[in-house]
């Protein structure tokens, strides 16, 4: 892939940084709801975006479940948390992703947080058949050496988007694989430097034939290219705060 374009949209952003606090505190604030909106309502989640601004503020929505009210909550705190990875720039492990994604069940599953599923799945309208529930551990171990070894191979969105596509491949979660593979994808985005990603929920039919496309048949190429086009529109948000004009 040409990552050029985007290369050079880091740098122009890159020219602008440290940017002021409280520039940034804007940023963040609307990068945190809209994240947290898309990625849940990717799953099923029926607060609207502006529902969702107000759970994050600590305000109950009536006739919403309470599980819905979890899930933006923890979403946030998901968020708070690959935030702090970012900081102390820790590589990925199995450790780390299995945190992520006890803050994405908090209080909704307790019995299944951070614990590698042991029965099997089936995911309606995907091709793909994912692992065995024995075979779990085993797939997950090779998940971190691969990882590691393309590390110095990939470029970091290729990286990131290799780490969502064999992530979701392997499904190694009974639920919250989903919301856990945008937070490691925007995870390795964030630790080289690029703004996080937001996958619309209007563009999830899209992202889901992307999905099972690579698991089927090994072509990674059409999420390869829709996660570049991702990062480009990440960029958006930073020049328009900043007053930066596109060339």
């Amino acid at each position: 892939m040409n990552f050029k374009k985007i290369d050079q949209l880091k740098k122009k952003l890159n020219s602008y940084r440290p940017l002021s606090p409280s520039i940034l505190n804007n940023l963040r604030e609307d990068l945190i709801l809209r994240w947290t909106y898309h990625s849940n309502a990717i799953e099923g989640n029926t607060l609207s975006l502006l529902e969702t601004k107000v759970v994050l503020e600590g305000i109950t929505i009536g006739g919403k479940l309470l599980r819905e009210h979890f899930e933006a909550i923890n979403h946030k705190e998901a968020i708070v948390f690959i935030e702090s990875l970012v900081s102390s720039n820790e590589t990925l492990s199995e450790h780390s992703i299995k945190q992520i994604h006890s803050l994405i069940l908090k209080n909704i599953d307790n019995e299944n947080i951070g614990r590698y599923r042991t029965s099997n799945v089936i995911i309606t309208g995907a091709d793909h058949k994912h692992p065995q529930g024995f075979d779990i551990p085993a797939r997950m171990n090779q998940f971190i050496i691969d990882y590691k070894s393309n590390i110095s191979k990939f470029h970091p969105v290729e990286l990131a988007a290799w780490v969502h596509i064999k992530f979701v491949g392997i499904h190694p979660f009974v639920d919250g694989n989903g919301r856990t593979a945008r937070l490691l994808m925007n995870l390795e985005l964030m630790k080289a430097g690029f703004p996080p990603v937001v996958i619309n929920v209007e563009d999830r039919l899209e992202y889901y034939k992307a999905l099972d496309l690579a698991h089927t048949t090994g072509d990674d190429q059409f999420f390869m290219n829709l996660t570049n086009k991702l990062v480009e529109e990440s960029f958006e948000p930073y020049f328009y705060v900043l007053g930066i004009q596109e060339e």
